[in-house]
């Protein structure tokens, strides 16, 4: 695949563009760490259960985090693996360090007039180190299976077949990372094991779906990459040029 060397004005451009969408995928990510112990119901299609599960009882924080997966996508198809990778350590860093933030907050005693007491306070937002570590470790794999996965089949069809790449990495990537949060949240007893199977299927099939309807999404914004900076199909832009 070749590299686009542009005009300066173009290259900081593409430069910004690409600094405001790590902004998006560390927001993404953090908030859903964050907000990940609220649980809900979504059912599209009734009632329906999956291997004794109920289909769709999944925390509200994978409501924001499918969208680090298009955007890792998107930089991977623009900017290139490197960038990629770039933005998903970085996302670690954030997650971690927003963890520690959360952390001290929950350490510093609140006055007896605090509109938010230290209980409440502690229920919402004193997540359990092992909760914290699970979704790292599932984000951590999931997110370089996903790019590796995307390059892999970039290369391998020469930059065309955009869906294919898409999709397919999101879908072993998503479980991979749905598995591997799940599992460990229960081995540690965070969670209930007769919680796995409902929240393991329910997530996969959620984030399925998400990757399904995301494609369209990706094509459009790759367009507007293609024509804005003149990128022939496998041709990426080097920041660094």
């Amino acid at each position: 695949m070749g590299n686009s060397v542009l005009k300066e004005e173009d290259k900081k451009l593409a430069f910004r563009i690409y600094l405001y969408l790590g902004a998006l995928f560390i927001t993404s990510l953090v908030v859903s760490n964050l907000i990940f112990q609220k649980f809900f119901y979504w059912r599209p299609f009734g009632d329906v259960t999956v291997l004794g599960a109920s289909l769709f009882e999944i925390s509200v924080g994978i409501l924001p985090y499918p969208l680090t997966f298009l955007i890792t996508d998107l930089i991977s198809e623009i900017y290139g693996r490197k960038k990629a990778n770039q933005i998903v350590t970085a996302g670690i860093f954030a997650s971690f360090f927003s963890m520690g933030i959360v952390l001290l907050a929950n350490w510093v005693p609140a006055l007896p007039n605090s509109p938010v007491s230290d209980e409440v306070f502690s229920h919402v937002f004193a997540l359990s180190p092992i909760a914290v570590l699970a979704s790292m470790l599932a984000y951590l794999f999931a997110q370089y299976i996903d790019i590796g996965i995307y390059h892999f089949w970039k290369k391998l069809t020469n930059g065309k077949h955009l869906w294919l790449r898409n999709n397919f990495s999101t879908f072993l990537s998503q479980f991979i990372d749905t598995f591997t949060v799940v599992g460990l949240l229960c081995i540690f007893e965070v969670l209930p094991w007769s919680m796995f199977y409902g929240l393991v299927v329910s997530g996969f099939v959620f984030k399925v779906i998400v990757a399904f309807f995301d494609t369209p999404f990706l094509y459009f914004f790759v367009y507007l990459f293609r024509r804005r900076f003149n990128l022939k199909v496998n041709q990426e832009i080097d920041l660094e040029a």
